[in-house]
Parts: structure tokens; C-alpha cells; sequence
């Protein structure tokens, strides 16, 4: 992608972590932000390292593609980059990645709304249903249980498709991701009060297609 290209180190994926600081161990996220904004190369790999994975499973479950939901994190953290020099509050960094990946999404969703096209059958939790069914048979559980496990996951991959794009964003956000309401709002330009109600209807939409299970 022309002009939207990571650091090459942070780019390869082979994360060398820098060196970490305070008492109790942990790297402070708002000081690898202000190291990356000074040009510290391998600050800004560590939070690739942080934040890759989590726009993917983002990415993900908005688009079920895999390919689409990589260009999402490849762009995002590739505009990260290029934005932590104009940056002015290092905590400001996670709310705005979120917020730019979650728009990129909506993007590709309003793009293939516009340009309708058969898609791929991509899973977003085909992932929990095989973590779920090795585990089973490694403990020589009742594969019945297994399968009745993989077909609730099919059911929510199927409810959470059917979803608005805005409401899916809210309740990925929130229920996987744990943003709250004004993170949420700040993602898709709206009011707390408008994420709430998108977040409410996106529930009784799900629990109504999870009845059966419950």
C-alpha cells in the first residue's frame, strides 16, 4: 500500500520488546507513546505488539474476511505511525487506533453495501469453536457437548452478521473489546446516549436469535 506502510521492523513482525520500566515491571503504554513519538523505533514495535492483535480480532468480526480485516490493521497502525508525531496526550493513543480501525471497518462495510459482492463464508469464532472442541477431545469429554457448543458459536457468528453495522460495532466494542460508552461514542461520532441504544437493540436482537441456548 502506497504511502500507508509500517516501519519495517514493526512491519516484519519480529518484536523485539524495549526495555521495561517502573516498579512493578510492566511497560507504561503512555511512555512507549511518547518514546514512538520521538522516533523510537522499537517503542512504537512494542505497541504494534500490543494493539496488532486486537484490531485483527476487531477487524474480524466486523468484516469476516481475513483479508480485509489485515489491510484494516495494516492502515491503522501504518496512520498511527504517521500521527504520533502531531499527538499532544500519550493517553490519547489507544482511544484513537480503536477509532480508526472501527471507521476503516465501516468504510469496507459501506464500500461492499455500495459494490455487493459474494464474500467468503469466514468464521470470526471458528477459532473458539476449535480451541473449544481440541480441548474437549483432549480430556475425552462428550463430543455431543462439542458439537452442541460449535452450533451455539455458529448461531452468534450468524446473529451477529445480521446486525447493522453500527450495532455490531457497539456491542464488539463493548462485549469484546470492553470500551465504554464514550470510547464507543468517540469511534463512530456519536453520543453516549446513541451507543447505549444501539448497544440495547443489538442485545435483544442477539438474545432473541440465542434463545434456543439458553
Amino acid at each position: 500500500m502506497a504511502g500507508s506502510e509500517l516501519p519495517q521492523a514493526a512491519h516484519n513482525g519480529r518484536i523485539s520488546p524495549p526495555t521495561r520500566s517502573g516498579n512493578n515491571g510492566h511497560t507504561d503504554e503512555a511512555a512507549l507513546v511518547a518514546r514512538a513519538r520521538d522516533g523510537d523505533l522499537p517503542a512504537f514495535e512494542y505497541l504494534v505488539a500490543i494493539y496488532q492483535r486486537r484490531l485483527f480480532r476487531l477487524a474480524y468480526r466486523m468484516l469476516r474476511d481475513r483479508g480485509d480485516a489485515e489491510d484494516v490493521v495494516q492502515d491503522t497502525l501504518a496512520a498511527g505511525w504517521r500521527m504520533l508525531p502531531t499527538l499532544t496526550r500519550e493517553e490519547a493513543f489507544g482511544g484513537w487506533i480503536y477509532r480508526t480501525a472501527t471507521n476503516r471497518c465501516l468504510d469496507v462495510l459501506r464500500h461492499r453495501t455500495a459494490h455487493p459482492q459474494d464474500l467468503p463464508g469466514a468464521d470470526p469464532l471458528a477459532d473458539a469453536a476449535a480451541v473449544v472442541a481440541a480441548r474437549e477431545s483432549v480430556l475425552e469429554s462428550d463430543p455431543h457437548h462439542t458439537a452442541e457448543v460449535a452450533a451455539e458459536l455458529e448461531t452468534l457468528r450468524r446473529a451477529l452478521a445480521l446486525l447493522p453495522a453500527d450495532q455490531r460495532a457497539c456491542w464488539l466494542l463493548r462485549e469484546i473489546h470492553g470500551q465504554s460508552y464514550a470510547e464507543i461514542g468517540a469511534a463512530l461520532r456519536i453520543s453516549p446516549q446513541a451507543v447505549r441504544g444501539r448497544l440495547s437493540r443489538a442485545r435483544e436482537h442477539l438474545a432473541a436469535a440465542m434463545a434456543q441456548w439458553h
